[in-house]
C-alpha cells in the first residue's frame, strides 16, 4: 500500500511539473514567433474595405542577427488609390507615426502613391497603387489575357493594392548619410541597383 502511495504521489508530482512547466513555455514559444509589429499595424484604424485579404511575411533576426527583422503586409482595398492611401495615410498619423520626408523614398520611380513614415524605432514604407489586371502566370501556364468587355475588365481591375515594409531605423540605410552620387568624386554610382518592385530589397550594383 505504501509503495502505492509514493507512486501515485510520485506520477502526480510528475504531471504537475510537466504542466507547470509546458504552460510558460508554451507562452514563450508563442510570444517569440509573433512579431508585436504586427500587432502596431492591426490597431491602424482603415476601415474593412480598405484591408481586405491581409497577408503578412517576416524575414530576419528579431535581434539583428545578421539582418535585421523585416515585416511586409500586403492587403487589397475595394476603393481607388487615392481614397485607399488617404485614409491609410490618416491612420498613420493617428496611430504616431509621421511623415518621414528622405530621400530614396521610394528606391526608384513607383506608380501610385508612395510615402516613408517613422515612428520611435522603425521606419514603414507605404504604397498604394492600382492592382495588375493581368494575374502573373501559374505553374508554367500562360497568363489570363484580358477580357476585351470595357465593363467586365474595369470590374476586374477595380480597386488598389497596398504593400506596407517596416524595418528597424537603424538597420534602414535611408537614416544614415547619404553618399554624394557625382561620379567624378566617387567613380561609380553608390546606390544599388534596383528592381522593378521599389518595395523590394535593393542588390549590389557589380564592382
Amino acid at each position: 500500500m505504501r509503495e502505492r502511495r509514493r507512486l501515485r504521489m510520485g506520477i502526480l508530482a510528475l504531471v504537475s511539473v510537466v504542466l507547470l512547466g509546458a504552460i510558460p513555455l508554451y507562452f514563450g514559444i508563442r510570444t517569440l514567433s509573433h512579431d508585436p509589429v504586427f500587432d502596431t499595424l492591426d490597431e491602424l484604424d482603415v476601415p474593412g474595405w480598405a484591408a481586405v485579404q491581409p497577408v503578412d511575411d517576416v524575414s530576419g533576426s528579431r535581434w539583428c542577427l545578421l539582418d535585421c527583422r523585416l515585416r511586409e503586409r500586403t492587403a487589397t482595398s475595394e476603393r481607388s488609390p487615392e481614397e485607399t492611401a488617404q485614409v491609410y495615410e490618416r491612420a498613420l498619423t493617428g496611430n504616431g507615426w509621421r511623415p518621414w520626408k528622405v530621400t530614396r523614398c521610394p528606391e526608384q520611380p513607383a506608380k501610385g502613391s508612395y510615402t516613408c513614415w517613422r515612428r520611435d524605432e522603425l521606419t514603414l514604407d507605404l504604397w498604394v497603387r492600382e492592382p495588375a489586371c493581368v494575374p502573373p502566370p501559374v505553374d508554367g501556364e500562360p497568363a489570363v489575357v484580358p477580357s476585351p468587355d470595357p465593363a467586365t475588365a474595369a470590374e476586374q481591375c477595380s480597386g488598389s493594392l497596398v504593400s506596407v515594409k517596416v524595418r528597424n531605423a537603424i538597420d534602414d540605410e535611408r537614416t544614415r548619410p547619404q553618399p554624394s552620387t557625382d561620379p567624378s568624386l566617387t567613380g561609380e554610382d553608390p546606390f544599388p541597383t534596383i528592381s522593378e518592385d521599389p518595395l523590394a530589397t535593393p542588390t549590389p550594383s557589380p564592382s
